[in-house]
């Protein structure tokens, strides 16, 4: 098989800093995935050296089964839409989406005039008298109108409402049915773009703690509400990953280390309100975690 990315023990240092420390993952083609971890995790890193925009220090990266520095078959194959897109100041949105044209072979002309009026963007206004919003609104159509087989997304909505965040989630999603590809999606809005992930990549301290389908993960864990006593009845010898009380009730998310099906019937024996855990709550519990052990180790070598 050959995936959209394969990278194998990627490494990128700036001298006695380690941004990157021995990544290995694969992307497969025509799915969504989500490449989560907190500011400095080195995820925009990973992204640059993908889009060949900076270079590894080690390891192996393919994307599309080559290396994609300089590759005149692989590049115009991806489009990267970053955090803070930088565009000449003197285009209009007009002219930035003629240059978007020429660059991806699969652009649909119709598909970005149709998010220009969905995303009322003035087509003849210059680009350094946008708004923030409406700059992530420019780099939000370049990415959905490309249609290239590999599609990343740095934080694309800064600025964005939460009305126009959710037309970019809709108009992803629906295009995406019909024109699937590969979409990788750097974001901290974890529990906004939660559903359309189909599988998540979590950097932290640049390592990779989780590479899992989303389905997977999310059936590693379930909440419990109730009466305090009996939710701590309960959760007594189970993994608590988060625990919040109001008065004398009590919501506790866990592990499910005794398996969905046997967990969740006790507790809804027990007269205790069974819910799904979060996305965004997985990955913090994994990050926590992550951190205890590596203080645990440390004072251990101490």
């Amino acid at each position: 098989m050959t995936y959209a990315v394969e990278v194998i023990g990627l490494t990128k240092t700036y001298s006695d800093v380690t941004a990157v420390d021995n990544v290995s993952f694969k992307l497969e083609a025509d799915k969504i995935y989500g490449l989560l971890g907190s500011n400095g995790a080195g995820k925009t890193t990973i992204m640059h050296m993908l889009t060949a925009q900076q270079f590894e220090t080690s390891g192996t990266l393919r994307v599309f089964g080559e290396h994609p520095y300089e590759n005149n078959h692989v590049l115009p194959q991806v489009c990267f839409i970053k955090e803070s897109q930088k565009y000449p100041d003197n285009y209009n949105v007009r002219d930035v989406l003629a240059i978007a044209a020429e660059l991806y072979p699969n652009w649909d002309q119709s598909f970005a005039m149709s998010l220009v009026e969905a995303f009322q963007l003035p087509l003849k206004r210059n680009m350094k008298k946008l708004s923030r919003g409406m700059l992530s609104s420019v780099g939000i159509l370049i990415g959905l109108a490309s249609r290239a087989p590999l599609t990343i997304f740095d934080e694309p909505y800064l600025g964005l409402d939460a009305e126009k965040r959710q037309l970019f989630y809709d108009r992803l999603l629906e295009d995406y049915a019909e024109h699937p590809r590969t979409i990788l999606l750097s974001t901290h809005l974890i529990d906004e773009v939660g559903t359309m992930l189909e599988h998540v990549l979590l950097i932290h301290r640049g390592r990779l703690l989780l590479d899992e389908e989303t389905d997977s993960l999310r059936g590693r864990a379930f909440s419990v509400s109730g009466p305090a006593a009996v939710v701590d009845r309960f959760t007594a010898g189970r993994t608590i990953i988060d625990r919040q009380q109001l008065g004398g009730l009590v919501t506790a998310s866990i592990l499910n280390d005794a398996g969905a099906a046997s967990g969740q019937s006790e507790a809804e024996s027990l007269g205790l309100t069974v819910a799904p855990v979060s996305l965004q709550q997985l990955t913090v519990y994994y990050t926590r975690l992550h951190n205890r052990d590596a203080s645990s180790n440390k004072g251990a070598e101490q």
